[in-house]
């Protein structure tokens, strides 16, 4: 008997069970929008024209990093699918788009249908926090490529938002407050720093911190900020939007910030999860590199008036969302366009 595809590591079978079992929580995401298409090579989705006068569609991209050693460590697959999904739609939102749809990509090695049914059903349970359809994705088994029990997941998300609302930090001005909107802990950025404190100290993921481990505080999932953001746009003048991801507040803040002008943030102003005194404890992390490389305690930023800042932080408190005013937007008197105070 000749060689089948099996025979090289790739087993269809599997691969049409999980399809099997993925559409139906995909089908849990959809908008009316949507459009059925059954053995289509695409997603469809139909926007409703009539419903803009000057539509934009902004788009992001994006992967999770190496918070996926960490679930690999643990064997929990359950939280990565949010995290897909917040670090694509949270780059999408602070333009003022609302999230539309949203496709996957999960590559591995040999296929485990339970570990990849994990993951896109936590993607399906990201899609419904952010209000986007999970209209297709791709599963590419690649024997070989991936160590066992590894994987590999990357996101893509297309949002709208009517050209005259786009939020772009242009319109932020002296006076201006900076509204900070807290995480759930690290998000899924400064893993590959995290790794490696963990292999320099020899710290256990199992050791407590608090009532949690720090493996379950690490796996905490992002937190999607579009239902917040989207009520706050659509309910006050939003100067600007910024996502703390990958930089931190350090590199993130100064890209919506307007020559000449300095955000001056106060961090004293909250009081950042203990997971981060622990990581700048152990890993011995000036404060500085802390700032440079984590959230701190920060996920996105709002930039408004004075006068509207009150109403921002109460929008948020009734959507669930801690938020307070942290800084505010001054002259600057040389080329930073960020001090933390």
């Amino acid at each position: 008997m000749g060689l089948i595809y099996k025979n090289a590591g790739v087993d269809i079978d599997a691969g049409n069970r999980f399809v099997d079992r993925i559409r139906p929580v995909a089908r849990t995401t959809h908008r009316p929008e949507v459009l059925e298409s059954p053995g289509g090579f695409g997603g469809l989705f139909a926007l409703q024209s009539n419903a803009y006068k000057n539509p934009v569609l902004v788009s992001g991209t994006d992967g999770v990093g190496t918070k996926l050693r960490l679930a690999q460590q643990l064997d929990d697959h359950s939280t990565i699918g949010i995290d897909l999904v917040a670090m694509c739609v949270n780059d999408v939102v602070v333009q003022g788009a609302e999230p539309l749809f949203f496709l996957d990509y999960f590559a591995t090695g040999k296929l485990s249908v339970r570990q990849a049914e994990a993951v896109v059903s936590g993607i399906a349970h990201g899609c419904i926090q952010a209000g986007a359809a999970l209209i297709g994705g791709e599963t590419a088994e690649m024997p070989g490529m991936y160590a066992p029990g590894e994987y590999d997941v990357a996101g893509f998300c297309v949002g709208v938002v009517e050209h005259e609302n786009l939020i772009d930090g242009k319109r932020i001005v002296e006076g201006d407050v900076v509204v900070g909107l807290a995480s759930s802990g690290v998000h899924s950025n400064g893993y590959s720093l995290i790794n490696k404190i963990f292999e320099i100290t020899h710290s256990s993921l199992d050791e407590k911190l608090g009532n949690q481990t720090l493996g379950a505080i690490l796996l905490t999932p992002t937190v999607i900020y579009a239902n917040v953001v989207m009520q706050l746009a659509n309910t006050l003048d939003i100067h600007g939007l910024c996502h703390i991801t990958g930089g931190g507040l350090v590199e993130n803040t100064p890209r919506i910030i307007p020559d000449g002008l300095l955000a001056e943030i106060d961090c004293k102003t909250w009081e950042r999860a203990e997971i981060f005194d622990w990581l700048q404890c152990t890993g011995e992390i000036e404060a500085e590199e802390m700032y440079r490389v984590f959230n701190c305690g920060i996920g996105m930023l709002v930039i408004l008036s004075k006068e509207q800042a009150s109403k921002a932080i109460t929008i948020c408190e009734q959507a669930g969302q801690q938020a307070e005013v942290i800084g505010e937007i001054n002259r600057s008197v040389s080329e930073n366009k960020i001090v933390l105070l």
